[in-house]
């Protein structure tokens, strides 16, 4: 390049002896160079010199002396850093102003650790433990009891009523029975062990059993259709000396008219209305 040529692009300054700088093979001088081509500091909003150091984030540019905490301006170099509505934050900062806190040591949840959600509350991973034995609940199961949380099996200790029936810890939907408590699961019939949570039931002895069961086995059976007498049938039943009817079912053996509130005349275990029975 001979001397006549080796002027700035732009000022047309020659560059012979001075500070220069090349962009597209065209030679610039620092100021044109910088006033033209530099990014702007997004802290001082000056020009980035040629022989400063650039960072970037994103699509903005600081200075190395400005890239620093909005909060409080310590210096973010070759550090950790968070983006809140545009502004950069340290770590602790960022922490402090925006991060969710530790239901249990109250201390800020960093960002990019490892956090548990339960129920709008927020925990280390670490601070997850059993209010019992201590030990990290993580994906296991987890009972709570007022503000605190518990392993099944410290929870079930401490705690829980024990099933009537398999002795286990009740956790959730259990069941009393003659005071006794039972999981949903163990609550059978005493007779055919059918499972009773929800159905009409009945005792004997202090043992549950379905209706279908009492009946065969321990209720009276009517005189008319053999069927046990329950509570099923609304409870009412009509006995005479050791025969028992249905209410529906005591009727005229002969000429079936109901003889609730009638006179009537027996022989074993039929029944007869006054006018049948003068036939017989």
């Amino acid at each position: 390049m001979d001397e006549k040529a080796f002027d700035c692009c732009h000022c047309k300054k020659s560059l012979y002896g001075q500070k220069y700088t090349v962009r597209e093979e065209d030679p610039y001088c620092v100021t044109c160079f910088e006033s033209i081509f530099a990014n702007r500091c997004e802290g001082c909003k000056n020009p980035i010199e040629c022989d400063s150091k650039d960072l970037s984030y994103k699509d903005s540019h600081w200075h190395e002396a400005c890239f620093k905490c909005a909060k409080c301006t310590c210096s973010l170099v070759e550090k950790p850093f968070a983006a809140k509505d545009e502004l950069l934050l340290c770590i602790d900062c960022y922490s402090n102003e925006y991060s969710a806190k530790c239901f249990n040591c109250k201390a800020s949840i960093m960002p990019g650790s490892r956090k548990i959600e339960y129920k709008g509350c927020n925990w280390h991973e670490t601070c997850f433990v059993c209010q019992g034995c201590q030990q990290p609940l993580g994906s296991k199961s987890f009972v709570p009891k007022h503000s605190s949380l518990y392993c099944v099996a410290c929870y079930e200790k401490d705690f829980a009523q024990h099933c009537a029936a398999c002795k286990k810890g009740i956790t959730k939907d259990g069941i009393s029975f003659e005071e006794q408590p039972f999981h949903r699961e163990c609550f059978l019939c005493t007779g055919c062990k059918k499972k009773l949570a929800g159905e009409k039931i009945t005792s004997q002895d202090d043992m549950p059993y379905c209706m279908d069961c009492f009946g065969n086995l321990f209720a009276q059976k009517c005189s008319a259709c053999a069927k046990p007498i329950t509570g099923q049938e609304g409870g009412e039943y009509i006995s005479f000396e050791d025969c028992q009817w249905h209410s529906d079912c005591f009727a005229c053996s002969k000429c079936k008219v109901s003889l609730i509130g009638q006179k009537f005349l027996s022989q074993q275990s039929q029944v007869f209305c006054t006018e049948c029975g003068q036939d017989m």
